[in-house]
């Protein structure tokens, strides 16, 4: 990354069309003296703040549309996961991730990093220019809480593409922490057990200044705990994984979508009984096929390229259950006479999770956190602690609001799992296409299973390879948590400019 962007002194906002929605000044119109002085000041920076989670910025003098902190998390999470298959060879950087040749010279990547730390600078800006101040009232701790939470969450999400899990080993090379505006530009990576240190301490502290939340769309208190519910299960702290999901539950703020709610839920995020954070996009923030999260995943015949679909990895541990409502955001593509489409030989089931905000098929609001998820966070962490009654009914808590009333496991784990076999593969169908199935998997110490065709075998065709076996030379047929392109290279940028930033092997 290059060395400016940690000498930044002011807020760096943009002045997109997203922002100006948000009524977001200029950045050479903010001073860290307007921020502490007026309410509006502090407000329309931190508005900025989230706006580049959506906006498409500039990165290396040029503003490619491809390029938004949003939609690269989840290509580089999901795509990388056995629950999207690529339905052709793309020149477009997502590629990488389901092929697993990965580079340091990747946009995605490097886009994403820049990103990042520009969001991480920002906050922190706000955050020594408050805390200097010396204000304490409600409404500018509220908005100062809000920037532990950003700051944590930009960390952890880092972490989460970048470094091993801390499961796998807390002693391994995190990311850089970047806590202060007085950090040298050359910085080593912290350790993974440092990075979460640091994470857990930002929201721990973010939950306690929160108290006047400003609506799902900004941080809040919940929004604080369910990050803490996620991080401390990732750090296989079962006990502290359930009490913070326990505080989200018990708030009595979020219920679960019934079956006919849940088929509207993504598109009406801004709204929904089950959102507890989510990005909130606007009809002014639909960028179409070009640099939307939906375009590569959806199309209506005119908008979206529509290039990757539901894989038939998913769809088969979804098969058993048609009545399933989660199957109304697996979209097939008819062939015209009561089939399947198929290109490359793949049938096209399009996803759309990321589609129909406002009947528009590229716009949605992104969920961050929803209240099914802390059910699964408990469960999991029930599961792993003996508590197998519990995650159980958890389970099927989430079971019964999706269409399988008749389908519970009423406390008796199937023949042949465990208890964590069953909440994993809920939360594989529930959570699908959210950014989670590939940590999921590799912080469990497993192996991803993607021995189905699709172009994640580079440049083979169908015909290429026998998918009753694992031919070898196809590692990334099958993808254990001990591979190390389970996580991505550090940014060509960093490395050249920073040399105390060790490359990933």
């Amino acid at each position: 990354m290059k060395k400016k962007i940690f000498s930044i002194i002011t807020l760096v906002l943009v002045a997109a069309s997203s922002c100006k929605n948000l009524d977001v000044n200029p950045s050479d119109a903010i001073s860290t003296g307007t921020l502490v002085t007026t309410s509006d000041g502090l407000t329309n920076a931190l508005n900025g703040a989230y706006a580049l989670f959506k906006d498409h910025i500039e990165f290396n003098g040029t503003v490619d549309q491809n390029n938004m902190y949003l939609r690269q998390f989840y290509h580089l999470s999901d795509f990388a996961s056995d629950d999207i298959v690529c339905g052709q060879v793309t020149t477009d950087p997502l590629y990488y991730s389901f092929s697993l040749d990965h580079s340091p010279a990747q946009g995605n990547t490097r886009y994403f990093w820049y990103i990042s730390y520009k969001i991480i600078t920002g906050v922190n800006t706000v955050i020594d220019a408050v805390e200097k101040s010396g204000k304490t009232d409600a409404a500018t701790n509220q908005l100062l809480g809000e920037c532990y939470f950003l700051r944590s969450f930009c960390h952890f999400n880092l972490a989460r593409l970048f470094a091993k899990p801390y499961s796998v080993d807390p002693g391994a090379p995190g990311i850089i922490l970047r806590t202060n505006l007085t950090d040298p530009a050359k910085k080593a990576r912290s350790t993974v057990q440092e990075v979460y240190d640091s994470v857990i301490a930002d929201a721990e502290k973010a939950a306690t200044l929160m108290t006047q939340p400003r609506g799902v769309q900004y941080a809040s208190q919940e929004a604080a705990w369910s990050l803490l519910a996620r991080v401390n299960l990732y750090k296989e702290d079962n006990a502290k994984a359930i009490e913070y999901a326990n505080k989200v539950i018990n708030s009595g703020k979020f219920t679960l979508a019934n079956k006919n709610e849940y088929k509207t839920l993504f598109a009406n995020a801004t709204t929904s009984s089950e959102t507890i954070f989510c990005v909130a996009f606007t009809p002014v923030d639909d960028y179409g096929k070009f640099g939307s999260i939906a375009s590569m995943i959806y199309s209506d015949g005119n908008s979206g390229w529509g290039e990757e679909y539901a894989s038939s990895s998913l769809r088969s541990a979804m098969s058993a259950h048609p009545e399933d409502v989660r199957w109304s955001y697996i979209v097939p593509l008819s062939d015209g006479s009561g089939g399947v489409q198929k290109k490359n030989g793949i049938e096209v089931y399009y996803i759309s999770k990321f589609s129909f905000q406002g009947g528009l098929p590229n716009l949605s609001s992104p969920i961050m956190f929803r209240i099914a998820e802390m059910y699964l966070i408990r469960a999991e962490a029930e599961a792993k602690t003996g508590k197998t009654a519990d995650a159980l009914d958890d389970v099927d808590m989430i079971r019964k609001n999706r269409g399988l009333e008749g389908s519970l496991y009423n406390k008796v784990v199937p023949g042949g799992k465990t208890a964590l076999d069953v909440v994993l593969d809920e939360k594989r169908i529930e959570m699908a296409f959210e950014g989670h199935r590939t940590y999921d998997v590799f912080r469990n110490k497993r192996t991803l299973n993607k021995a189905y065709w699709g172009y994640h075998l580079a440049g083979l065709k169908e015909t290429d390879v026998d998918l009753s076996k694992t031919p070898a030379g196809y590692p990334n047929l099958t993808v254990p948590y001990t591979n190390p392109r389970t996580i991505y290279y550090l940014p060509i940028d960093e490395v050249l400019s920073n040399p105390l930033a060790t490359q990933n092997p």
